[in-house]
């Protein structure tokens, strides 16, 4: 059983991801802010790895004339995502699967948080090729995810201070502590230049940093 798919953790998803994320909700309205600099008032906006809902409905609160499409690969994520768009469901279509099971659009944004740093480089240079055929021309993306040296020292001096906050923030401090060796053991973490290099041979150009928070960080990137 994975994470996404047990009970317990589905359940106390949007809690725990909150005090492991510094500024999880300011991310999401950054992100917000960011895809309406072109995204129109009516826009159609893609959001692969939606499991939750969080970065749905933020968004869907923001603009109340986008129409969203959320793609994910857990069942029970997708209907923790319904349980948190409430009302707003109505305007979000949930997608089962990869970004292969998201409509071909063309979408007039979409955004990918917390997720890519899951994928192998030759999965996420796929996964953003396929956005960037389903954006609109010149339509932006915002990506967010685990992102640092691979420098040892350097890599655990950042992991450390990650399991600092999380700590502070409410996180038994055993469990915090066990990240750090899982993060380096399950997720295949890319450097910040690798991350920004493989956006561009993915095909999307304008690439700039715009949220730095211990080990995430997050780009705003445009298609062509």
């Amino acid at each position: 059983m994975t994470p996404f798919s047990n009970p317990a953790a589905v359940s106390s998803y949007a809690q725990r991801t909150a005090r492991i994320v510094p500024g999880l909700r300011d991310l999401h309205r950054m992100a917000g802010v960011l895809l309406a600099e072109r995204a129109p008032a009516d826009a159609r906006i893609l959001v692969l790895g939606a499991g939750g809902g969080l970065e749905l409905r933020a968004f869907a609160e923001m603009q109340p004339g986008w129409h969203l499409d959320g793609v994910d690969p857990s069942a029970e994520m997708l209907e923790l995502a319904r349980t948190t768009l409430g009302p707003l469901a109505p305007r979000v279509r949930l997608h089962e699967g990869y970004i292969d099971s998201a409509p071909m659009g063309p979408f007039d944004g979409a955004a990918c948080l917390l997720t890519l740093h899951f994928l192998s480089p030759d999965e996420r240079l796929q996964t953003l090729k396929q956005m960037l055929v389903r954006l609109k021309p010149g339509a932006p993306l915002v990506v967010a995810h685990h992102s640092f040296s691979s420098d040892g020292p350097v890599r655990d001096r950042w992991l450390a201070r990650n399991a600092a906050f999380a700590a502070a923030s409410g996180v038994p401090v055993a469990q915090a502590e066990g990240s750090i060796a899982a993060i380096k053991e399950r997720l295949p973490v890319l450097t910040p230049q690798q991350d920004a290099d493989l956006l561009r041979e993915a095909g999307f150009t304008d690439i700039d940093l715009f949220y730095c928070a211990f080990t995430f960080k997050g780009w705003i990137a445009h298609g062509q």
